[in-house]
């Protein structure tokens, strides 16, 4: 009787010798945007380059053959859950998934989410959370054995985001020393722009500009570590002034899922829209960027600027995620 070998075991023991040139070598989890210093990001935005080129049918696409990944997503989303899960399936990898996991999963019944993390840990090699709760990836960080990506946790942190946004800059504008960015919107619950700030403080020269309403402006805590660090800020309410001086102009959605009061909501919502007055302020050399989803943040007739690079960000997701699992994994 013929014995078929496990492919997962050829693979593992083949890709486990892969060195890093930096403190990616020991990274075992991503969790927050403050564990990547600028020479971990340059290594991955550099293997997230190589990503792009994976083909079909080809070794490369066969990197993560064997190992499985569990998305476990407590808050809706679109793009992190579809990108990671491409991500795995273009290299090979296994996928096992839920949606709405605080409704349909045992969470329902009141299970903790340290109990869900240890038995999804028994059936991946590796967990990307979505949690509604600020800190949830830390915590189930702290039992797990596997590596575990924090996919956005509530108003906290969403450090892939981070990490696909400051390569985005440099893919758009070439460079990530010496160049202005605005932040514009929801600055109190986005955690997008929170990872963003943060993340962009491993560089240099960069100045911050914060357009929001009174209701949603940035959070001291982040003010105040910008300022530790050395870095410029300053927040203003002329959108079209600070579009004019900026290289990077990123939009965000104001987050009605956030606000607790329906007034403060309508006071936020409208206030800052990018639409062609803006785009004609706005630099030839500069770009528009948006995590996304947009409501009416943006107009549609911005699209086609080529200055409109939130679609080609959301690609470069792929990108990134790709080479995180393909570093976390040691393939």
């Amino acid at each position: 009787m013929m014995m078929m070998t496990r492919r997962r075991g050829s693979v593992a023991s083949a890709t486990r010798a892969t060195s890093y040139k930096t403190g990616l070598k020991d990274l075992k989890n991503c969790v927050e945007a403050e564990q990547f210093d600028r020479v971990m990001m340059e290594e991955l935005f550099d293997i997230a380059d190589e990503m792009e080129k994976v083909k079909p049918g080809t070794p490369e696409s066969l990197l993560l053959q064997g190992y499985l990944m569990s998305t476990l997503f407590y808050e809706p989303s679109t793009r992190t859950r579809l990108s990671f899960e491409a991500a795995m399936g273009r290299l090979g990898g296994g996928i096992v998934s839920t949606e709405s996991a605080g409704e349909y999963s045992s969470a329902a019944k009141g299970e903790t989410l340290e109990d869900t993390m240890r038995t999804v840990e028994g059936y991946a090699d590796i967990i990307v959370l979505r949690h509604f709760t600020a800190g949830s990836a830390r915590r189930a960080a702290t039992v797990l054995s596997k590596p575990i990506i924090n996919a956005g946790d509530g108003p906290g942190q969403h450090p892939t985001q981070a990490l696909l946004d400051v390569y985005t800059i440099r893919k758009e504008i070439g460079r990530l020393d010496d160049f202005k960015i605005a932040l514009v919107g929801d600055l109190a619950n986005g955690r997008t722009v929170r990872s963003l700030a943060t993340a962009l403080t491993q560089f240099k020269n960069v100045k911050f500009y914060f357009v929001a309403p009174d209701v949603v402006k940035m959070k001291d805590d982040i003010k105040d570590m910008l300022t530790a660090k050395g870095f410029e800020w300053e927040e203003a309410t002329d959108l079209a002034e600070v579009a004019a001086d900026v290289d990077v102009l990123y939009q965000t959605r104001i987050q009605k899922e956030r606000f607790l009061n329906p007034d403060d909501y309508a006071k936020a919502s409208g206030k800052y829209i990018v639409d062609r007055s803006i785009m004609d302020a706005l630099p030839k050399s500069s770009v528009v960027m948006h995590p996304l989803p947009r409501v009416d943040e943006i107009t549609v007739d911005v699209d086609s600027d080529p200055r409109a690079g939130y679609f080609r960000q959301a690609q470069n997701g792929l990108f990134i995620r790709m080479a995180l699992l393909k570093v976390l994994l040691r393939a």
